[in-house]
Formats: C-alpha cells, structure tokens, sequence
C-alpha cells in the first residue's frame, strides 16, 4: 500500500468533494481525506492505494472531471509539495 501527502498553504476552501468522489470510485483506492488546520487554513490531502498503478488511476479520474467541471478554466492554487510513501503498518 502506498499514500500520497499534499501539503497545501492554504488548503483551497471550495468545494472539493468532486476530488474525493473521482478517487472513491477507483479500484484500489483504499480511502482519502482532506485535513485543514482552522486557525492557519493551511491543509493536507491524504489519500491511500493499493498500488502506483491505482495512485495513477485515481490521478487519471480526478483529471477527467475536472475537464468536466471546468476546473482548469479558472486559476487555482496548487500543492505546495506532493510525497509518495510506503504503508509500513496499518490497522
């Protein structure tokens, strides 16, 4: 298993369920969450896969619908850094 971490300053405070709900129907996509800290609005976007192959299905979602939504038709932030770990040990 591995997990993506983006570190977000300041996580973006719209609507991002469209991100989570691309990923969720991904085979091999094991959960994501997105994590702001109220008092800075900086965030963090976890998310865990079985593998790079379904990291790299979920990204191929996420891109489609945001070609969908017209996501890139406006300017938005992005992640201030994206790091790819192995699960050493879970529950």
């Amino acid at each position: 298993m591995i997990a993506r971490v983006a570190v977000w300053e300041p996580m973006p405070d719209d609507d991002r369920d469209w991100v989570l709900e691309a990923a969720a129907g991904v085979p091999g996509v094991h959960g994501a969450y997105h994590l702001v800290d109220p008092a800075t609005g900086n965030g963090l976007a976890v998310a865990f896969f079985e593998d790079e192959d379904a990291a790299a299905a979920a990204r191929e979602a996420i891109v489609r619908r945001a070609q969908e939504i017209g996501w890139h038709e406006r300017p938005h932030p992005a992640p201030k850094s994206e790091t790819m770990y192995e699960v050493m040990r879970h529950t």
